[in-house]
């Protein structure tokens, strides 16, 4: 094939005000990689945007359709959420994680994007003092844009070279500073697909009691670790959380990924009581409610939306209740990731990429949504840069808060034989042009 131009991507690039290909979002390298494609003339292989590549739950569609028929659209919603989501919301984590958290302490939101927006936009304001948010990265390059966004700081930590029992020591000498009010990271992990062990686990736990920090744990891909057979309601293995060693975490729950319900944005925020009705004096003088749960549902995510839309809710209320029935195995359903990722793995090794983030301990991660590559030679956004020539689209592992060079790359919209086919010469025709 031959390549695009470096004077041509340096154009778009520039048309797009894309200065750095490493600061760009995902959307825009999404658009970019549309403007590209008439230059190649070919369609373009599409790794970096995390879009569902399986349909949406029918079980969704049937319940939000029905919900509509009845004439839901003409009211507003339960700014904490309708009965049904949060009852069967948590039934759901009892099922598959084996926690008890009450129906009070569940609130759907737009999507994930909003929980983490608003609940960075809260936490900041709980403690005098505590205005960073500390992200175990790499992580969804989105989210340390809202803390920028919002005005507050953060700090990172690549966990990378810190695994295991060392994960202890760099969390204490970040925590002990004082300035942390809250520690974000997804399980399995956006973009490097590794899970955290029970070990890690614990010591979060044992970090976040030490120094009152609250957990923001991050279930966007719930259960698609595939070494394990979770999804089985009430029968171990149950799925990790750190919510078994400590109650000072939040739990998100997206049925974007789990239900392929990206469309309809929402997603459920599970707190614990412990952190639901803790008192602060800030939350009482400013939003005249004390406890941290009413100012987080009626002080700030009124403002943020005045709810989410009321047929989405009865749809996520419906998949959670099949799923935790066993008429759903959204597991099963999910595993078709890790069978893409397996193939789309072997295509970069064969062309002489490796693996960044290939661990959990001394275990090869699992095969599943996101993974990262690396190439010899390249940083992480030149290669970004040089696949993009080559009609791969990708993004970069710095733009992840990683200290690691490589891309992260998306299976989900590697949908058919064609565009496998595509991306297999394409990634030979990129090593042929670039030995080492």
């Amino acid at each position: 094939m031959k390549p695009i131009s470096n004077a041509t991507l340096s154009s778009e690039m520039a048309a797009m005000n894309i200065s750095n290909i490493a600061t760009a979002t995902i959307r825009q390298i999404l658009a970019l990689a549309h403007h590209l494609e008439s230059h190649l003339g070919e369609p373009f292989v599409h790794l970096e945007m995390g879009n569902p590549g399986l349909p949406a739950s029918q079980v969704g569609i049937n319940a939000e359709r029905e919900a509509l028929l009845t004439g839901i659209a003409s009211q507003y919603p339960n700014i904490a959420g309708i009965p049904a989501l949060k009852k069967n919301g948590s039934r759901f984590l009892k099922a598959f994680l084996d926690i008890d958290i009450p129906e009070r302490c569940i609130v759907p939101t737009v999507g994930s994007m909003q929980a983490t927006f608003t609940l960075f936009l809260l936490l900041g304001q709980r403690l005098p003092g505590r205005d960073t948010i500390l992200f175990l990265d790499p992580g969804f390059p989105a989210q340390h844009n809202q803390v920028k966004l919002l005005g507050l700081k953060q700090e990172s930590l690549d966990i990378y070279d810190c695994r295991g029992a060392a994960l202890e020591s760099r969390l204490d000498e970040i925590l002990s500073k004082g300035n942390i009010t809250a520690l974000l990271y997804s399980n399995p992990n956006n973009p490097a697909w590794i899970n955290l062990t029970s070990e890690e686990h614990k010591i979060i736990a044992r970090m976040a009691e030490k120094h009152d920090v609250i957990i923001i744990e991050d279930h966007a891909y719930l259960g698609m670790d595939f070494r394990q057979r979770y999804g089985i309601p009430y029968q171990e293995p149950y799925v990790p959380t750190v919510a078994r060693y400590t109650s000072k975490c939040i739990l998100l729950v997206s049925a974007s990924k789990i239900f392929s319900y990206a469309g309809q944005r929402i997603a459920m925020v599970c707190m614990t009581p412990e952190v639901a009705d803790r008192v602060y004096p800030f939350f009482e003088q400013f939003y005249e409610m004390p406890t941290l749960g009413d100012a987080y549902i009626f002080g700030v995510l009124y403002c943020a939306s005045s709810g989410v839309t009321h047929s989405s809710q009865y749809a996520f209320a419906s998949m959670l209740g099949a799923a935790v029935d066993g008429t759903l195995d959204f597991v099963d359903v999910s595993k078709e990731y890790g069978r893409r990722a397996g193939i789309a793995k072997k295509m970069f090794t064969d062309n002489g990429f490796h693996l960044v983030y290939a661990l959990d301990g001394e275990q090869p991660i699992s095969d599943g949504f996101f993974f990262t590559m690396g190439y010899p030679g390249m940083t992480g956004d030149e290669l970004q840069q040089n696949l993009l020539r080559y009609g791969v689209s990708t993004i970069s592992l710095p733009s992840t808060g990683s200290k690691q060079q490589g891309v992260r790359v998306c299976v989900s919209m590697l949908s058919d034989d064609d565009t496998f086919n595509r991306l297999a010469e394409r990634l030979a025709a990129f090593h042929k042009d670039h030995p080492f």
